[in-house]
């Protein structure tokens, strides 16, 4: 398991920053539930004075699987995403497949639901669980997030739990997200995000960059780029303050930095964000023939 002493080089470009979390996310598919949400987005046993510091519990949520949750999340997206028996759902970074298994019971046995996700280890695992569940209409793929392996305008729904803030560039990851929704289709993201600047030790910690904080941009920042790109209707859902126990920072900060930090009004938060892309929704009957009539693999 990782130990916050730098084991990894620092993150000096997009292919390094992709190396790291792959081969991270590669080994916490092979711990348990227990393991990852005690240890902050399976960074590494973190804390002694709380369970877990990110994740949101699913434990009322319909068609939560336990074996799919692999404790990694920081939010409920699927909780505002809105999605209708028969919508089409994306799930970015999709794990073991814990929120695709939520959004399929909302859309249903005539929807359809696309996991992605660039680890092979998890896309194993997340197959693994679909085919215990007898699932035929939840299908996962391997693929990065700024180049996703789907046909455009073929979304109603994209969800995203705690992922986008390991993507280096996150224009690019939602440039996608905007590229593969229908015109009216929209997204419900949970995110990690920040108000002022971490401490530098933190924000070059290979373990903490896995563990969804030096990762994260500024809220303004992020939501920035979502209005830039032309989402409408934006919103945040839910905000909910992310409180690092000292036993955390003092691995990366000293006594009299850790004094400064908590002193300093530097916030993480725990947001959730809606937006839904320009144009009129076209009548699925519609979209289909439009589709199959291409030539494409979408239908």
């Amino acid at each position: 398991m990782m130990r916050p002493n730098n084991t990894y080089p620092q993150m000096n470009n997009a292919q390094a920053t992709k190396d790291m979390v792959r081969a991270k996310y590669a080994e916490i598919a092979q711990q348990d539930k227990d393991t990852n949400a005690s240890s902050c987005c399976g960074a590494g046993g973190c804390s002694t004075e709380v369970y877990n510091i990110m994740t949101d519990d699913y434990g009322q949520v319909k068609g939560y699987n336990p074996e799919a949750d692999l404790g990694l999340g920081c939010g409920l997206p699927t909780q505002f995403a809105g999605i209708k028996p028969g919508d089409t759902v994306l799930d970015l970074g999709s794990g073991a497949g814990n929120d695709c298994f939520v959004a399929r019971h909302e859309t249903g046995a005539d929807g359809r639901v696309i996991g992605v996700d660039f680890t092979p280890e998890m896309i194993a695992k997340a197959k693994e669980n679909a085919a215990k569940l007898g699932y035929q209409n939840v299908e996962f793929r391997q693929g990065d997030i700024e180049a996703l392996p789907l046909t455009s305008g073929i979304v109603d729904v994209v969800v995203s739990n705690c992922v986008l803030n390991l993507v280096p560039d996150k224009r690019q990851a939602f440039s996608e997200v905007l590229r593969v929704l229908k015109p009216g289709g929209h997204f419900s993201i949970s995110d990690v995000v920040l108000k002022s600047e971490l401490p530098e030790n933190l924000r070059q910690a290979a373990e903490m960059y896995a563990g969804c904080v030096s990762g994260a941009l500024q809220e303004s920042d992020y939501l920035g780029i979502i209005h830039d790109l032309g989402f409408e209707q934006v919103s945040v859902q839910k905000r909910k303050p992310i409180v690092v126990p000292d036993d955390i920072l003092k691995n990366y900060l000293s006594t009299e930095e850790l004094t400064a930090f908590k002193t300093s009004g530097v916030g993480i938060f725990s947001i959730t964000v809606s937006a839904t892309k320009p144009g009129a929704k076209a009548d699925k009957a519609e979209l289909k023939a439009a589709c199959c009539g291409s030539g494409s693999n979408c239908c």
